[in-house]
């Protein structure tokens, strides 16, 4: 699906690796295979696209063009996405706004809020490029912190450093970054690794956007130690 809400189909590209690698739905049907034995669905055919398409059709209001575009390979539109003018399925016609607060993380004091991100040559875990236009980076194994916080803490630009969770850690490079302070930020599906199983109470959504996480200096080993 488009920026515009044009949904296409796409033939995919070249494999990324040559041999017997299983598909992203043979995954997830094999899962669902295993974790429910005794479901009436049949997830084998979801292994085939087009099979998928179909179900999406069936369940997904305003999907219903993407049961055949395998065969028209036309481009469609979702319902009821565009507004040419503004007005909205409400009693009055006018959209409604909600402000939800954001909840209070428990951060100690020498720990940040860590957020994933994805960079600009990156299309969901695909990645295409190790530059980020968005952000200036020239790599992807960085910790994007603010000037404030790596002036605290005694960081320069490029350094390695450790970025720790109660999920796991990882060695990274300092990136200096327009980030508020007590902030960090940094790529998944690398950074994935330190994101603990917390989930929201509501949604059930992971904790990609609120890790606790601490910063810290990496030891070196003095030469012949």
């Amino acid at each position: 699906e488009s920026m515009f809400n044009y949904v296409r189909l796409s033939e995919g590209g070249k494999a990324s690796f040559e041999g017997e690698m299983k598909s992203e739905v043979e995954i997830i049907s094999e899962l669902a295979e295993r974790i429910l034995p005794d479901s009436h669905f049949d997830w084998k055919k979801l292994r085939s696209h087009e099979a998928l398409r179909e179900e999406i059709a069936k369940v997904v209001p305003g999907y219903s063009a993407i049961e055949k575009i395998g065969k028209t390979k036309e481009e469609f539109q979702l319902d009821g996405r565009t507004f040419h003018k503004p007005d909205f399925s409400t009693p009055d016609g006018r959209a409604r706004m909600a402000v939800t607060p954001l909840p209070n993380l428990p951060v100690k004091e020498d720990e940040f809020v860590l957020m994933t991100i994805r960079s600009e040559g990156q299309f969901n875990c695909v990645v295409y490029e190790e530059e980020d236009l968005y952000r200036g980076n020239t790599r992807r194994d960085v910790v994007m912190i603010s000037q404030k916080d790596a002036d605290r803490l005694n960081l320069a630009e490029n350094e390695r450093v450790i970025v720790e969770t109660d999920a796991g850690k990882m060695v990274v490079h300092v990136a200096i970054f327009d980030i508020a302070p007590g902030s960090i930020a940094m790529y998944y599906p690398e950074a994935n690794i330190l994101v603990t199983r917390h989930t929201d109470p509501g949604s059930k959504t992971p904790a990609y956007k609120s890790v606790a996480a601490r910063v810290k200096k990496r030891e070196t080993v003095p030469v012949g130690g």
